[in-house]
């Protein structure tokens, strides 16, 4: 049998079958060392979510969106391009200036100057007034606005005025078609108006300036008058005062009948200086007679009496002008002359009161000669060819953002409310 395989008999071979799969990978591992393979756990999937679709509460958001901003900015773009009648600017500029000149009593006297340049105060005051009921109610005179701008109210009721409009309406109208920029730093005003048609705008903004020139000249002639009044009432005062001093002094010269009292007192007190030069000259002759004669000579003794003599006469004249009660006055001499001096003082006083009232009020004349208020303009009332009212885009551009800012706030309010509830 060993023979006839050597002899090339080939052995019977089984044919090949599927091995298990457990088999297989146990025949690849090595033999050295056999072991067993733990089982695999089976793979949890979640099934697929269903595809989204619109709930109840997402079509009341959209039905929200387009009641509260799609509809709402398609009525306000219909009536701004179809409805809404086109407007026409006019713009204005000026300021409040003051005159520079200076009269020669104003350096001279140093009581008033002028400086040029801007008013704000005064800027401030025309500033206010052009917003006023006061200059609206004086255009509509001029103008009657509230029939012109109550033509349109049929056509365009959004931006006309109501036929009914009171003055108050027609004040609250006005600061819609008339806006003021002020510039406080350089004291100046533009006014810009807008109304449906050019040439009314233009008429407007030049009344707005006539009127303004016209308040200027107000403050102008009342503070003229203000000055002459105060500079005339303290004349008057300084004139009665001036009056009173000086009738003040007469009674007293007619009372005392003493024209001039320090004139009388020079005349009595020239006895005493009579006096005092004998005193001096019997000194020097006392002094002569002791140099030469000694002390028991007669005549040093009767120079010494005539000396004594003459010093009591000084001091009896010195005492009766101290004492003595001048006749018709009941007073003496340093009383009268303290009363003198008090009403010489008082009449000095008033006269230089008086120079200066004088001067104040020829200051205040010639003030009131040349205007210190004036109104530049430097823009004067232009005529638009194109409409520019109203600014359709920047309008709708509000409205949508507005509207969208308004839907989204009520959107989180709602879905705050569900979150919590």
């Amino acid at each position: 049998m060993t023979g006839e395989n050597n002899n090339g008999a080939v052995p019977e071979q089984k044919p090949a079958g599927r091995q298990p799969q457990g088999q297989k990978q146990a025949a690849n591992k090595p033999q050295g060392k056999p072991q067993g393979t733990p089982a695999r756990k089976p793979v949890e999937t979640r099934p697929l979510a269903r595809a989204a679709r619109m709930r109840k509460r997402h079509w009341g958001i959209l039905t929200s969106f387009i009641a509260m901003v799609l509809v709402p900015l398609f009525v306000v773009a219909i009536y701004l391009w179809a409805v809404a009648d086109d407007r026409y600017g006019s713009t204005t500029g000026f300021s409040v200036r003051q005159s520079d000149e200076t009269s020669s009593s104003d350096i001279l006297g140093g009581l008033a100057q002028f400086t040029g340049g801007s008013s704000s105060p005064d800027s401030d005051v025309l500033y206010q007034f052009i917003r006023s009921q006061n200059l609206a109610l004086a255009v509509d005179k001029k103008l009657n606005l509230r029939s012109y701008f109550s033509s349109h109210w049929k056509s365009d009721p959004v931006f006309a005025l109501w036929p009914d409009a009171t003055a108050e309406d027609l004040h609250w109208y006005w600061g819609r078609v008339v806006r003021v920029t002020y510039n406080q730093s350089g004291g100046l005003l533009q006014v810009d108006v807008h109304t449906f048609t050019p040439d009314m705008a233009q008429k407007i903004a030049q009344e707005i300036v006539d009127q303004s020139t016209k308040m200027v000249n107000g403050l102008n002639d009342l503070a003229r008058a203000d000055a002459i009044r105060y500079a005339d009432s303290d004349l008057e005062k300084a004139q009665k005062q001036l009056r009173e001093a000086r009738e003040k002094l007469t009674e007293f010269r007619t009372r005392t009948q003493i024209v001039d009292l320090q004139s009388d007192i020079q005349g009595r007190m020239g006895v005493t200086n009579n006096l005092q030069q004998q005193l001096a000259q019997e000194l020097v002759a006392l002094d002569q007679l002791a140099a030469s004669t000694s002390t028991d000579d007669p005549r040093v003794t009767q120079a010494k009496r005539r000396i004594q003599a003459i010093r009591e006469r000084i001091a009896t004249e010195r005492k009766n002008l101290a004492t003595t009660i001048v006749p018709g006055t009941g007073k003496d001499y340093p009383a009268l002359m303290s009363e003198f001096e008090g009403l010489t003082v008082d009449q000095e006083f008033a006269e230089k009161v008086y120079r200066a009232a004088l001067t104040a009020r020829d200051s205040a004349y010639d003030s009131a000669q040349r205007q210190t208020r004036y109104l530049a303009t430097y823009i004067t009332p232009t005529l638009a060819d194109s409409p520019e009212y109203p600014q359709r885009a920047m309008i709708f551009g509000l409205a949508a953002l507005f509207l969208m800012l308004s839907w989204g706030i009520i959107v989180l309010i709602y879905y705050s409310i569900r979150d919590r509830g």
